[in-house]
């Protein structure tokens, strides 16, 4: 089996797919993440049910384009408390610039993380360290820095953001849980 080297339509969908229930199988793991403004213990459910109205949405779609209306459309509308919210902009930031395309290469998911990351950021009033911003953010860092750095095959770019992805999560903990602005977008 050869490496995936430019995501088609069927592929983002089985992803998105994919990444719902990968969300709902950690959703109380996640749950317990949550503590900043207040541990209200809902984040993993939030970003779960946002995930269930993408999926719902891409049963009649078919298409880069109309898989990447039905990612946009479906987050924005089943967003659901301040995660959601921002996992949806990560979402339509991704989406937004994968829809012009019929299947994304490796620059694509380059600049569809930087776009998510930043449309995140700008959705949120005082972004704070220790978030889904700063998993955001490490993933699209470690992805940018791949790229400028001659990885330019989608898995080994997936690769990066993963690894980058998990080791912002372990540091969670250790971040200062105040507002403060720690990135700011282009």
């Amino acid at each position: 089996m050869s490496a995936l080297e430019k995501l088609a339509p069927a592929d983002l969908r089985r992803f998105v797919i994919t990444y719902r229930d990968a969300l709902r199988s950690h959703q109380d793991e996640l749950n317990r993440l949550n503590v900043y403004p207040v541990p209200d213990g809902d984040t993993g459910t939030n970003m779960a049910l946002t995930l269930e109205s993408v999926v719902g949405e891409l049963e009649s779609a078919d298409g880069m384009a109309e898989i990447c209306h039905a990612v946009s459309h479906g987050s924005l509308m089943g967003a659901r408390g301040n995660s959601g919210v921002i996992l949806s902009q990560i979402l339509r930031g991704l989406a937004d610039t994968f829809s012009d395309h019929d299947e994304a290469s490796a620059a694509d998911l380059v600049a569809g993380l930087r776009r998510a990351t930043d449309a995140a950021y700008q959705a949120v009033l005082r972004p704070v360290e220790g978030t889904i911003l700063t998993v955001a953010r490490a993933a699209t860092e470690a992805v940018e820095a791949a790229y400028e750095g001659g990885e330019k095959s989608l898995a080994g770019l997936l690769d990066r953001a993963a690894a980058a992805a998990r080791e912002a999560v372990q540091r969670t903990p250790d971040l200062p849980m105040k507002p403060e602005r720690i990135y700011q977008p282009a």
